[in-house]
């Protein structure tokens, strides 16, 4: 049942933009590195910079550096993509976490065209606790919008995912996510991202109130690309 909630709402999930031409895996190298600027929160949003940098390309994938730094955080994991998109070891809810994927992530399916879809369920085990997680994942992909941040004004895709975690958490029921991407071939990355998520605690359901778990926005700051 951990499903059902993306997957009753990816029969009805509208994303704007307007058509455009599909836009292909880009071209990966060392040294490639997008930084943001996130926030996350309500009243006092937490506040940090998040730096994501190719290190690695050899026959094992492509390894990204991750480093979320900020006035509560000092933070760094490393992510394993099979190819551009296909995330085999990431996160896909908190910027923090570490997941090896079962069957492997597809953050993006490229190439990106307007109006596709795809639709996943994935599993991880937290060796922490040896319990497994279950992700189910919608994404729509939507059209071209104009996307402004720090980094300055790009022309993007549009997608929305909509996403259940389930963590088998004794004491809350999965997160329910809902994700805005903006993508930009020239950065070949996403250059805006929203997050809303809530929760509720397990109990008796007629009693059960719905908890904000995440407001995030995360907008690139600047961009190199490797030779």
């Amino acid at each position: 049942m951990f499903a059902a909630p993306a997957l009753v709402a990816s029969g009805c999930v509208a994303v704007g933009g307007a058509a455009g031409p599909p836009a292909p895996a880009p071209t990966v190298r060392v040294g490639d590195k997008w930084v943001y600027n996130c926030s996350d929160g309500f009243r006092v949003p937490v506040t940090w910079v998040e730096t994501h940098e190719v290190t690695i390309i050899d026959h094992t994938g492509i390894a990204v550096r991750v480093t979320l730094v900020g006035p509560t955080m000092n933070y760094e994991r490393v992510e394993l993509w099979s190819a551009p998109g296909v995330v085999v070891i990431g996160a896909v809810f908190d910027p923090a976490e570490t997941r090896n994927f079962e069957p492997p992530l597809i953050r993006y399916q490229f190439p990106l065209t307007p109006g596709a879809s795809w639709n996943q369920r994935l599993r991880n085990l937290d060796p922490a606790n040896q319990l497994m997680s279950n992700i189910s994942r919608f994404v729509q992909v939507g059209g071209y919008t104009t996307a402004s941040t720090p980094a300055g004004t790009f022309d993007a895709i549009e997608m929305r995912t909509i996403m259940s975690v389930d963590d088998n958490n004794p004491f809350r029921l999965p997160y329910e996510c809902n994700y805005v991407t903006w993508w930009a071939p020239e950065a070949g990355n996403m250059v805006r991202e929203t997050k809303f998520a809530t929760y509720r605690e397990r109990g008796n359901a007629l009693d059960a109130v719905t908890i904000r778990a995440q407001n995030t926005t995360i907008e690139l700051a600047s961009f190199s690309r490797g030779k």
